[in-house]
């Protein structure tokens, strides 16, 4: 994917998704990064736990924090692992549909998930900031636990992201096909 702009690449609908493109890849990447990070401490912090427990050390609530890390490496992923599409796909039935079934597949599926998870970051988000207004704080370790909810939000709206584009480029695709 290039990085250089597309002349006119905010007035047509073209430019619009290549611009959409460029932002979602800038924040999923950037929040993969997150995830990156949110992983290498999460093992970090297991190792020095393991290595106190060896010494007769415990850390208090140290499932609480690897919980919480492992949750936020896993939503800062997902947006990245949608662009890239790594995930498992079904592609059994869709593989043997025409070009413009197929497109249309692409898109009604994209605009589903979309749809799910735009709800699902809306919600998220929302939850995060019932938490912080309410103060709420973690059993253990008594610490507010709302930032990290709101980290899950935000992997939530890089995958909405993601799949808006995906939806985009498919309606792209469905108008293609359907000239042909």
């Amino acid at each position: 994917m290039s990085s250089a702009a597309q002349p006119g690449a905010g007035s047509a609908p073209g430019g619009l998704v290549h611009a959409l493109d460029r932002a979602s890849a800038w924040l999923n990447e950037g929040l993969a990064h997150g995830a990156a990070l949110m992983l290498g401490a999460m093992m970090l912090f297991s190792v020095v736990d393991m290595v106190a427990r060896g010494f007769g050390l415990t850390i208090a609530g140290s499932y609480e924090v690897i919980g919480w890390m492992s949750a936020a490496a896993m939503a800062l992923a997902l947006g990245t692992v949608q662009r890239h599409k790594g995930h498992v796909a079904m592609e059994l039935f869709v593989v043997r549909l025409g070009s413009r079934n197929r497109a249309l597949v692409e898109a009604a599926m994209a605009v589903l998930s979309l749809a799910l998870f735009a709800v699902t970051a809306f919600y998220v988000l929302r939850y995060g900031r019932t938490l912080h207004e309410t103060g709420s704080m973690s059993e253990t370790l008594r610490v507010i636990v709302y930032p990290w909810v709101y980290v899950v939000g935000l992997g939530c709206v890089g995958l909405a992201l993601a799949l808006l584009v995906d939806f985009l480029k498919s309606l792209a695709a469905l108008g293609g096909a359907l000239k042909a």
